[in-house]
């Protein structure tokens, strides 16, 4: 596989009966995702593959992102929307210590349980973030991934569930956070980007993107 991976740009097709399933369903996205990777990948095929993807919505359209080392994009349902793919290699190239970005990410921000002494046999719920609780798990999460954030803007998204049988129950809130940021460490960064951050990958959760920010 390659070094760096790739990333496709699909604007959807609002007409298409599969895009209508998959804006539905969650479960359903991450399988029609999953076709655009090599077969054979083992017990973790998308990690093995690299593969994150994240879903822009606006009023009048959806765009589709997904990133990984190798994208068959033919593998598509038919008439599923028109992509762009571009090497993210460029990028990876440029980062440095110091460079100002603009960044989008969508997280599924949570906390495991504290349990009592009493039950430490055993593991606490994960429980879900929100408000400034949230906005702290990004400040940290994005200081590991060697981004210094100055501004953080979040928008609540559509929660997201598993649909398929004997699934767990606990669903995945989503928020979508854009903002402006200083890279401090271009390694931890580079990881980040690759392995993406956070819970809920497999739902359309983290996956950053960047780009330049006007120093002005």
């Amino acid at each position: 596989m390659n070094d760096h991976p790739v990333i496709a740009r699909i604007h959807l097709n609002p007409h298409s009966r599969e895009v209508q399933r998959d804006l539905r369903d969650a479960t359903q996205m991450h399988r029609t995702v999953m076709r655009t990777v090599p077969d054979r990948l083992g017990d973790a095929p998308r990690r093995q593959a690299g593969l994150l993807y994240r879903l822009d919505q606006s009023e009048t359209s959806s765009t589709l992102l997904v990133q990984a080392t190798r994208l068959d994009l033919e593998r598509l349902p038919a008439g599923y929307g028109t992509a762009q793919v571009k090497s993210l290699a460029p990028m990876f190239t440029a980062l440095r210590k110091g460079l100002a970005v603009r960044y989008r990410i969508v997280v599924n921000p949570a906390k495991r349980e504290r349990l009592s002494p009493e039950e430490k046999n055993k593991q606490g719920k994960i429980v879900a973030l929100s408000g400034a609780e949230a906005d702290q798990w990004w400040l940290r999460r994005a200081a590991g991934a060697g981004l210094q954030l100055h501004v953080l803007t979040s928008t609540s998204l559509e929660p997201v569930r598993p649909r398929r049988p004997q699934a767990p129950s606990m669903r995945h809130s989503l928020l979508r956070y854009d903002g402006t940021a200083t890279v401090t460490d271009p390694d931890a960064l580079t990881d980040a980007l690759l392995t993406g951050i956070g819970r809920g990958k497999p739902y359309g959760a983290g996956l950053l993107s960047l780009a330049p920010a006007s120093t002005a």
